[in-house]
């Protein structure tokens, strides 16, 4: 039976917008529904995915890394490299990200040398297929940053959708416009098809002028968040998902934040609908309480 894997990079051309922690509440929410999520985050900034779950401790050049698997000279096996924090595979950013497109055009400039291809906007396709992550995961989610550049090129053209979250303003609305062009250039670029699974709104405050913003968008749009603002910063503080937050450090549940995490879990289900995939354990959606199987 052939088996299927959701994949998709988390993108937003304006910062500020909450894609980092979109795409650790949706790895979430796909590993407490019992499916197996892998997360390649590619933003070498500081307050990056690594970061928010705690596992970016080991930074030197001496440490293996994904970048030093994407220009084909690992240090040891892709598997060594995962850590795992609340049901989600996660591989650590690195400081080596920061120079990623001179070190993929250094190995370019060495194999057309010798008469090889390199395909620099391929490597990380390459390197998860090599480590049989289509065979291993059921999600694999791509966090990359936002400016365009090897970073953003190869998460999408391992994934080959985008989930978007939207700020709902004029600032939003210029993101939204500029990624279609993105996309086209995108595909007749990396000569591959990319699709849009949802844009989702965050910090909504249901102003004429956000819905006008919110009518705009062509995407499917699932949910639309509201303003979280006080809850995504205690995950950064405590460095863990809005669910564990709200379990763990909330000294009481607070109804809006309970429904925020029903709509990250409503998310997830959408989107592994997408391509058909069921998850075998969904929780009902906001079950802070919800027993993870392991897989």
């Amino acid at each position: 039976m052939d088996t299927v894997m959701l994949a998709y990079s988390t993108y937003s051309e304006a910062g500020g917008v909450g894609k980092t922690t979109t795409a650790a509440n949706l790895a979430v929410a796909h590993a407490r529904a019992g499916l197996k999520p892998l997360v390649v985050p590619l933003d070498p900034q500081d307050g990056d995915l690594s970061r928010l779950f705690g596992v970016d401790h080991e930074r030197t050049e001496s440490v293996d890394n994904i970048v030093r698997h994407m220009i084909r000279r690992p240090k040891g096996e892709f598997d060594d490299l995962v850590r795992t924090v609340e049901g989600v595979d996660i591989v650590p950013e690195h400081n080596m990200l920061s120079d990623l497109a001179e070190y993929l055009q250094r190995e370019k400039d060495q194999a057309e040398a010798m008469g090889e291809a390199f395909g620099m906007h391929a490597q990380l396709l390459r390197v998860l297929r090599e480590a049989g992550v289509p065979e291993t995961y059921d999600v694999l989610i791509c966090d990359p940053p936002a400016t365009e550049g090897p970073h953003l090129y190869n998460a999408i053209n391992a994934t080959r959708s985008l989930v978007i979250p939207v700020e709902p303003s004029a600032k939003g609305r210029a993101a939204v416009e500029g990624l279609e062009s993105l996309v086209v250039g995108l595909e007749n670029q990396l000569e591959v098809e990319v699709g849009v699974l949802a844009a989702i709104p965050m910090g909504f405050k249901n102003t004429r002028d956000q819905r006008a913003v919110l009518d705009e968008i062509d995407y499917p749009i699932p949910e639309i968040v509201g303003e979280r603002a006080s809850m995504m910063e205690g995950c950064w503080m405590q460095q863990c998902s809005a669910f564990e937050y709200v379990r763990e450090h909330r000294d009481r549940r607070r109804d809006y934040e309970v429904e925020t995490l029903a709509q990250f879990d409503r998310l997830a289900r959408h989107l592994e609908s997408e391509v058909g995939l069921e998850a075998p354990n969904p929780p009902e959606p906001g079950d802070v309480d919800h027993e993870v199987m392991t897989v």
